[in-house]
């Protein structure tokens, strides 16, 4: 069987222990198998993930907003909180998931293997991902939204480095191109400034970074420059600290995934982030933008499907 032919096959786990499980407890969202997920979960088609609590509440609204055309009065009511802990925040937006990751490639992916289980325990399928976040740019302006063409670890390696029963295991962290070239051609009607490039992820937002105004450094500026110079080099154009397990994971699960990420600051002219609060509410709300416009140009078009066979069924009875 081909790489393209299993990643087909496989949905969301990889696991032949989970069948002799009694209940699957998703531990840190509170949610149990044995609640009978098919019902609100079956129908999901696209997760949306962020870091934060808040903002990924705010983005449940704002897609709520968005979809309003396409959805059940049901769906209509305000966001509620489906999580039955305070580590993870869950919203279920008609067809998106909308959930936070916290910060670092530990909080990630707890909810990712969680978030893998729910849907498969949902029975859903052909789900696509997204990551959603800010970052620190290489040579681009602030604002500009950055499709990552797939991620990098610290070293410039494109996979994710685990360790597993106290051996290294490397999972390559390529995304679907196509999709990111589907949010490009969404995002044009946005007005809102893209690149594509690479994306570095490091486990560190100080030193694994190359900052100078952590509470440790022991390198000069010149140490720094010269290495955010090989990264821009080697087409990096932006710096994080989740995208590379995001992509090696939904590789693993077999699902699309797309990480969009705003950066807020060129890391090639400084550290700190100086923005005006209204001009930071509106980077963060750019990624969003572009794949709010995706999930309701993909409603849009089952609606037409839908509307198309139901006149055809109408015009083939008629014909009877």
């Amino acid at each position: 069987m081909s790489d393209e032919e299993e990643k087909q096959t496989i949905q969301f786990v990889k696991n032949p222990h989970l069948s002799s499980l009694e209940d699957d407890v998703l531990f840190h969202i509170g949610i149990k198998a044995k609640d009978g997920l098919k019902e609100p979960f079956g129908d999901v088609k696209f997760v949306c993930m962020g870091g934060s609590t808040d903002r990924i509440r705010q983005f449940a609204k704002f897609l709520q907003n968005e979809l309003s055309d396409y959805l059940e009065n049901e769906d209509k009511k305000e966001p509620k909180n489906l999580s039955n802990t305070d580590r993870y925040a869950v919203y279920k937006v008609g067809p998106a998931l909308v959930i936070n990751h916290g910060i670092g490639i530990p909080s990630l992916m707890v909810i990712m293997h969680e978030t893998l289980k729910l849907l498969y325990h949902a029975d859903a399928k052909d789900v696509t991902f997204f990551r959603i976040g800010t970052s620190g740019g290489l040579g681009l302006t602030p604002g500009t939204v950055v499709l990552t063409k797939s991620s990098m670890n610290a070293l410039l390696e494109p996979y994710h480095e685990q360790i597993i029963l106290g051996e290294v295991v490397k999972f390559p962290a390529t995304l679907d191109d196509d999709l990111r070239k589907q949010l490009i051609e969404c995002g044009k009607d946005t007005g809102i400034p893209m690149a594509e490039g690479h994306t570095m992820c490091t486990n560190d937002f100080y030193e694994g970074q190359g900052r100078l105004d952590g509470a440790f450094c022991d390198y000069t500026l010149e140490d720094k420059l010269i290495f955010l110079d090989k990264v821009h080099k080697a087409g990096v154009r932006n710096i994080e600290m989740e995208s590379v397990c995001f992509a090696a994971m939904c590789n693993r699960a077999g699902v699309k995934a797309a990480i969009l990420c705003v950066t807020l600051l060129d890391r090639l002219k400084g550290d700190q982030v100086h923005l005006k609060p209204e001009d930071h509410e509106d980077f963060q709300a750019r990624p969003p933008k572009i794949v709010a416009g995706y999930i309701k140009k993909y409603l849009e078009e089952q609606a037409k499907s839908s509307s198309f066979l139901r006149n055809g069924n109408k015009r083939a009875k008629a014909n009877m």
